[in-house]
């Protein structure tokens, strides 16, 4: 039975990403993202079968192992452009930094705003890293590690979504600019669209990501105490 569902969860996953994939290419508009749309349908699936996310992840688990694979993998364009990264490592490291701080105080003064209770903000503040790096802090912070998560997704989904938009509408056209952005403000999923503009953008939001990461978790308890 268990390989029946991992076979069965498996199937169906791909198949949607990839039935909304082609949906995207033909429609091309910001709320079609694949990684979008398809989460949506998945979900609806799942509640209409009255299906229990356990017993997804007993197939699904599988298309997760591949995340970490999928993320080594991201050295290869960055390797292909070392060289741009040499010549604009001042640059890259500069703006992840300032990125990465707007990134937590954005999050923190429109939590204070809302006059939401501290643990969503603490939860909140480090929405832009990786799903696993952002759940380490906020606990160590004193926020919800499942709350983080949850953040993390929109903060990704949302970059892939609308990105590109804003990119366009602030006109920022340079490579680079655009793969920081990514990168910095939408983690993995961010890192994924920008791949798809270009595999400059791609490479610069690679190490954006990582970059991020690192600096977000030495600063956002920095960051929360004076705030809060």
């Amino acid at each position: 039975m268990s390989l029946f569902f991992s076979t069965l969860f498996i199937g169906i996953t791909i198949v949607i990403y990839l039935l909304m994939a082609q949906f995207y290419n033909r429609f091309t508009h910001p709320l079609l993202v694949p990684i979008f749309t398809s989460s949506l349908l998945v979900v609806g699936l799942l509640l209409v079968t009255n299906t229990s996310y356990i017993t997804y992840m007993s197939g699904a688990k599988w298309i997760d192992e591949l995340l970490g694979p999928a993320v080594v993998a991201l050295a290869i364009p960055l390797y292909d452009h070392r060289d741009i990264v040499k010549r604009n490592a001042p640059t890259i490291f500069f703006s992840v930094i300032v990125g990465a701080i707007v990134g937590m105080v954005s999050g923190i003064i429109l939590g204070m705003m809302s006059q939401i209770n501290k643990e969503l903000i603490f939860s909140i503040a480090p929405k832009s890293v990786t799903t696993p790096i952002a759940m380490e802090i906020s606990e160590i912070v004193g926020g919800a590690p499942a709350l983080a998560a949850v953040y993390v997704m929109v903060a990704g989904i949302s970059g892939a979504m609308f990105g590109p938009y804003l990119m366009r509408v602030c006109n920022i056209k340079h490579s680079i600019s655009r793969g920081i952005g990514f990168g910095t403000a939408s983690h993995g999923i961010g890192t994924a669209r920008a791949l798809e503009i270009g595999d400059v953008e791609g490479a610069l939001s690679s190490i954006s990501m990582t970059l991020s990461a690192v600096f977000t978790s030495f600063l956002c308890p920095i960051i929360l105490s004076i705030f809060l």
